[in-house]
């Protein structure tokens, strides 16, 4: 009877580690669920209210990284690469993904922020040199823009 009781108690015992695993993690499987269902939700959102953002954001001042920085290591430790779509700006958090529109001539540019630049009076932000192909303003030097931060 001895080795039947032990073989019961670990029966026992496996069940009641199985049943306490399953437990802890049904709640974690529940929330994935709940914020794949929200993600979606957001992504409907950000499209029906793509034209509500043109209208937001913030007017500032663009310029674009002198020759002189390439290949020198931004804030967020990458390479600068005036042929890839960044951008520099005092307060938003690197990484962030930001639509620039030039006012003068209605053009847009997404580049992502990663790395920094002085606080000025006027908002403002530097772009590398293909975003600033991109939006035209390479003779001129700066434009004014539209700072649009995205989500």
């Amino acid at each position: 009877m001895t080795i039947a009781n032990s073989i019961g108690k670990w029966i026992l015992l496996t069940f009641v580690c199985h049943l306490a695993l399953l437990v802890s993690i049904l709640p974690l499987q529940a929330k994935d669920q709940v914020t794949a269902k929200e993600k979606a939700g957001e992504a409907k959102q950000t499209e029906i209210s793509s034209n509500e953002d043109e209208q937001a954001g913030v007017l500032g001042i663009a310029r674009y990284y002198a020759k002189r920085y390439n290949g020198r290591r931004t804030s967020s430790g990458v390479l600068y690469d005036p042929k890839k779509l960044t951008a520099a700006h005092p307060t938003l958090p690197l990484g962030t993904r930001v639509k620039v529109v030039n006012l003068a001539n209605k053009r847009s540019v997404i580049v992502t922020v990663n790395d920094r630049c002085r606080k000025y009076r006027t908002p403002f932000i530097d772009l590398s040199r293909k975003a600033a192909q991109q939006l035209d303003f390479l003779r001129q030097a700066t434009a004014k823009v539209r700072i649009i931060p995205l989500k």
